[in-house]
């Protein structure tokens, strides 16, 4: 998922406009190729990551309380810059099923697979799901902070290009993860 909500300057575009169209799109392009899920795959847009974070806890605590299972979780924002590849937090398990995971994609130069964050609105879901790995798509970020929380932060400063390499990218570790987790 991605956030809806964004800073009072700008329009929000790359935090985290990216990661709403990374994520919709993702699932868009694995519907497009009839992908049929092992698991069951939902897309959330979180509101309110900015002050509070109140969507990311309200999701993580009404998912618990209908019986939900998770079994990782992946957001995307930090922008819509070309994809680097991914970050995890979880267990020393968790990393290396990551790290395995660069042999599928690292000739489309995602070269990140490391220890990480996963995000702030995927955060809260670590309190009800014990052990659940969360995953942050990881990528360039040597122009993020021209961007970050300012006027610049406007739609049409999104290179298209670099947002469709995100959602493939997010799309390919998506398929890769529900055929192995």
């Amino acid at each position: 998922g991605g956030h809806l909500d964004s800073w009072d300057t700008g329009e929000g575009a790359h935090d985290d406009g990216a990661g709403v169209v990374h994520c919709l799109e993702a699932l868009r392009i694995l519907k497009k190729f009839n992908y049929k899920p092992v698991h069951t795959l939902r897309l959330v847009f979180f509101m309110n990551e900015e002050n509070g974070n109140k969507g990311g806890k309200e999701y993580a605590s009404w998912s618990a309380a209908h019986g939900d299972k998770h079994i990782a979780a992946v957001e995307s924002d930090r922008g819509g810059f070309a994809p680097r590849g991914f970050s995890c937090d979880g267990n020393n398990e968790q990393i290396q099923f990551l790290k395995s995971l660069e042999k599928y994609l690292s000739s489309y130069e995602l070269h990140v697979f490391e220890k990480g964050y996963g995000g702030v609105d995927i955060g809260p879901l670590k309190k009800h799901f014990k052990g659940i790995p969360l995953f942050g798509f990881v990528p360039d970020s040597q122009r993020y902070f021209d961007f970050h929380h300012s006027p610049n932060d406007v739609f049409e400063n999104v290179n298209k290009r670099e947002l469709e390499l995100g959602s493939a990218a997010i799309a390919s570790f998506i398929y890769l993860l529900d055929l192995n987790l």
